[in-house]
């Protein structure tokens, strides 16, 4: 069976800077559910606040909402992730790019979900679905570009 070389284009360092930035943005997400169960008072190891509790008291609604930003970013991470890394390696710019713009999206989307519920999330969530949809796309392709020559 051949060996197959991957050649990582020069700009791939921005590629691996916007994935490290995204890195960065689960330090965000953990200060916001911090923050929240704090003012809560609910303590480890409850992951949710109860319906009843959370309809009772609006901390609890808030930890609730900064714990599923939480969630939905970790839920979203692994595609983006990978999405980000292989389009890289055909289009690192572009990658970089569009990149970058879902990271900003993902801070968006978690301080107005943690601060207004969900429908704070909403207008990180439609700046992120573009530039994630964009890179699948592209992740596709290059990997098609990458397959031998039949």
């Amino acid at each position: 069976m051949p060996s197959y070389a991957i050649e990582v284009p020069s700009e791939y360092g921005y590629v691996l800077v916007v994935a490290v930035s995204s890195l960065l943005v689960n330090t965000f997400h953990f200060a916001l559910t911090v923050k929240a169960r704090q003012a809560s008072g609910l303590k480890y190891p409850i992951a949710y606040a109860s319906q009843e509790q959370a309809e009772k008291d609006p901390k609890a609604y808030a930890f609730n909402c900064a714990q599923r930003a939480h969630a939905n970013y970790t839920e979203n991470l692994t595609p983006f992730l990978g999405a980000l890394l292989v389009s890289g390696l055909r289009y690192p710019t572009a990658s970089a790019a569009l990149g970058a713009g879902w990271v900003f999206a993902r801070v968006w989307y978690a301080a107005g979900y943690a601060s207004s519920g969900p429908k704070g999330r909403l207008a990180g969530s439609y700046l992120g679905v573009i530039p994630d949809t964009i890179l699948k796309v592209m992740a596709v392709i290059a990997s098609v570009k990458m397959l031998p020559s039949a």
